[in-house]
């Protein structure tokens, strides 16, 4: 009997290669080559009505005769979904949505499904779950979901049947790992049964105009499983955040071709499902009676919505050989940077302490407009003194100790007033022309300046 040729695939990047190595050659990435079974040079993957489709070429056109027009949108009937979509669905626009296990996704996307089957065609395919499942589920969440309809399967050829055949306006797979096609001979979730069905599935949105929600995997360190590729096909790319054992969900957009990136949703896990929170910057601070140590507001910004968190710090004696350095929802790179900027320019030595950082509520920060509040926190832990009353801030760092703007300052200082708060730390550049209501504005140029500054008002 002959034996069976394989290759090994590169599970991140889909790079193919005749044996097996520990680093991917193209991508770096180590150990994620996992053998496959060639597929046959013969085969045709791909029906008579999508060949003739994909042969028909598309006319040449200048950039100025076509009409630039804005794409027209619709709403899924939840606010917080819709924000992080860039305003709702499009037709034909294809959205990947990854999260850990359990987190929200199915509930998610069967109450958004269940809004819009009384206005359009929907369909829902599931994978992983039976039709009683879901019904369950349904029932459980008390969703009118009588118009809904849902196929339990997994064979993709049977799926576009169903697409051919009913023509829904928006279709769910859940998930993307369960498909399988026949053109292809590995198992269902390895790297080409996942690009071929996402192309596949893909192709036939653009087609036909329907609007495609697939559900991904993620890895154990929180990234979409599969190939990269999976990423840059689909039009837009969400990701749920936070601990799925919080009571509170984080979704955030990645991509988005048709919007604005890095757009947070908040949700809470409620007995009726995910609900919208309309004052997401109320769980980003934690309620003290009075001010500690170690605390700081910032207003961050997330897409288009400027949110305030609260930065916490602990600096503490260490006991060992090489003080830790401990950072959560913050970058770990940049607490280090931080620390040795607060050493030169402004004479504080951390290099016999403990420090640890934490971003209330799990969220992660990625803008380096959280220099500034790390280091104030930082600096009231160690001095055992909390700041004021009322106190926001925000500003970049730099190596050389100067205070760098944000970008929307002002829609920043707006928000951070109308919570309340009456004292703000910010950039120079980012000072108003105009003075804010109830609000006394420090400017700053320097880290030095803005510690003098602060122990001023405490």
């Amino acid at each position: 009997m002959a034996k069976v040729k394989t290759n090994y695939t590169c599970s991140d990047c889909g790079a193919i290669s005749s044996k097996w190595t520990g680093q991917c050659s193209a991508c770096q990435q180590w150990n994620t080559m996992v053998e496959t079974v060639p597929d046959s040079p013969g085969a045709n993957r791909y029906s008579n009505i999508q060949h003739q489709a994909l042969a028909q070429t598309a006319p040449v056109l200048s950039l100025a005769d076509i009409d630039a027009i804005d794409v027209p949108r619709f709403g899924t009937g939840i606010e917080e979904f819709d924000r992080v979509l860039g305003g709702g669905l499009v037709a034909g626009g294809v959205v990947l949505i990854g999260g850990d296990p359990g987190i929200g996704k199915s509930t998610l996307l069967l109450q958004a499904l269940a809004n819009l089957s009384h206005l359009k065609s929907v369909l829902y395919v599931s994978g992983e779950e039976s039709g009683a499942q879901i019904a369950l589920r349904a029932k459980r969440l008390a969703i009118d979901a009588k118009e809904l309809k849902l196929q339990a399967e997994i064979q993709l050829e049977k799926i576009l049947g169903t697409l051919a055949d009913l023509r829904p306006e928006v279709a769910v797979i859940d998930s993307i790992q369960t498909m399988y096609s026949d053109a292809l001979s590995s198992a269902p979730g390895s790297v080409a049964q996942v690009r071929e069905c996402a192309a596949q599935l893909t192709r036939v949105a653009k087609t036909t105009g329907t609007t495609i929600i697939l559900v991904g995997h993620v890895t154990k360190e929180g990234a979409l499983a599969g190939p990269r590729v999976l990423e840059h096909i689909v039009d837009t790319v969400l990701y749920f955040e936070g601990d799925s054992h919080s009571s509170f969900r984080l979704v955030r957009a990645i991509k988005n071709r048709f919007g604005a990136v890095n757009e947070l949703g908040v949700f809470a896990m409620t007995e009726k499902g995910l609900k919208g929170v309309s004052n997401p910057s109320a769980l980003f601070l934690s309620q003290h009676d009075n001010q500690v140590p170690g605390s700081c507001v910032m207003v961050t910004q997330e897409g288009t919505r400027p949110l305030l968190v609260e930065i916490q710090a602990l600096v503490d004696a260490s006991h060992l050989p090489n003080a830790r350095r401990l950072s959560v929802g913050l970058e770990q790179n940049r607490l280090a940077m931080l620390l040795a900027v607060l050493h030169r320019h402004a004479g504080i030595a951390a290099f016999d302490q403990d420090v640890f950082i934490n971003a209330v509520g799990g969220v992660k920060i990625t803008e380096p407009a959280a220099d500034l509040a790390v280091l104030l926190a930082i600096n009231s832990s160690m001095r055992n003194k909390a700041l004021p009353r009322g106190f926001v801030v925000f500003g970049e760092v730099g190596l050389a100790g100067e205070i760098r703007p944000a970008p929307r300052g002002q829609e920043r200082l707006r928000e951070a007033a109308k919570l309340g708060f009456s004292l703000a730390m910010i950039p120079k550049a980012n000072a108003p022309k105009q003075a804010i209501e109830g609000m006394t504005i420090i400017a700053v140029e320097r880290i030095d300046d803005a510690f003098a500054r602060m122990r001023e008002h405490q």
